[in-house]
């Protein structure tokens, strides 16, 4: 069930970073249009894209811990011996979760910190630059987790996008 609701958490995240791209598709190609078509730059549009360019990538970031398409060093692991490389293995997933949740705590951190400011450009709060780097750490911190579980019951967490 756990990887159910994981695998399920990850194609919304998927479908998320895809939609999120197309935006900032249209919101360069509407700040293209606006400065030479209508000579007149929608201030908004380029930093609207710099914030979705910051969820795309928290959003694609986890689906690629869960489907494990992040930097690893498998060539040297599989030097090991089988029970080494199953101990390593699970060691591996719990650092990348250690590193995410360093992640949720720094990112609220600084999330807090920010939320009363304003950004300049668009009627929202400044922290919500530093809400992605939480989105993803606890993403992470949920991915390793089942990474986990799955090597001690023997089994593989199959990618989202299959």
């Amino acid at each position: 069930m756990f990887t159910k609701f994981c695998a399920a958490l990850s194609k919304l995240c998927l479908m998320l970073a895809v939609i999120g791209l197309i935006a900032v598709v249209l919101c360069v190609q509407w700040q293209v249009i606006g400065r030479y078509i209508f000579n007149d730059t929608p201030t908004w549009a380029e930093a609207l894209a710099m914030l979705l360019v910051l969820f795309v990538t928290a959003f694609g970031l986890a689906v690629g811990v869960r489907d494990a398409g992040h930097i690893g060093l498998e060539s040297l692991v599989s030097l090991l011996p089988e029970r080494w490389q199953h101990r390593i293995e699970i060691l591996i997933h719990a650092l990348v979760g250690t590193f995410g949740a360093l992640m949720v705590q720094s990112g609220w951190m600084w999330m807090a910190a920010k939320w009363g400011e304003k950004k300049p450009m668009l009627p929202v709060p400044d922290g919500i630059d530093y809400l992605p780097i939480v989105i993803a750490g606890a993403l992470i911190v949920l991915f390793s987790i089942e990474h986990i579980i799955a090597l001690l019951r023997g089994t593989v967490v199959e990618p989202a996008w299959n």
